[in-house]
């Protein structure tokens, strides 16, 4: 589906479930002006097509001991087609990797990983984020606060 394929109603409904994932479809219905059965056939076409992705609770890092975000820039010896894949394949094993990018750049992937504090990360370091194939050189930044942190995608 296209942004141009998302009339008001779609865009309405998505504002609302990204807001709310629990919202009842009775209730997303009055907030969208639609009958219960009308908003559902909607909400169905926009999971069917991949514009709603998934549900998910959003869980605190800092609850569960891993309060402590870094972004890991690295780099690998070769970038030919089966090393990224090799590279890929291994950083998705890694439970502390909550985002991996391919990049343009000076590094070529960037990840966000979520450890209890310096240690922690010491430990993902050594033992995980230098034995993955083809890594080169890895830089770490840790991040001192969240300044912004959305999960919503703005409708424009």
């Amino acid at each position: 589906m296209r942004p141009a394929d998302l009339d008001a109603i779609d865009r309405k409904i998505l504002i609302q479930v990204q807001a709310d994932g629990r919202i009842s479809v009775a209730d997303l219905a009055d907030h969208v002006g639609l009958s219960p059965s009308a908003c559902h056939r909607r909400l169905k076409r926009l999971e069917d097509e991949g514009v709603i992705e998934g549900y998910v609770a959003l869980v605190s890092p800092a609850a569960l001991g891993r309060g402590t975000s870094v972004f890991v820039q690295i780099t690998l010896d070769r970038q030919q087609d089966q090393d990224l894949r090799a590279f890929e394949a291994k950083v998705m094993e890694c439970p502390e990797v909550m985002e991996c990018y391919l990049m343009a750049g000076d590094a070529d992937f960037m990840l966000r990983v979520v450890v209890a504090d310096g240690s922690d990360y010491e430990r993902l370091h050594t033992q995980t984020l230098t034995r993955l194939p083809g890594v080169a050189r890895v830089r770490s930044s840790f991040t001192l606060r969240t300044v912004a942190k959305r999960t919503t995608v703005p409708m424009r």
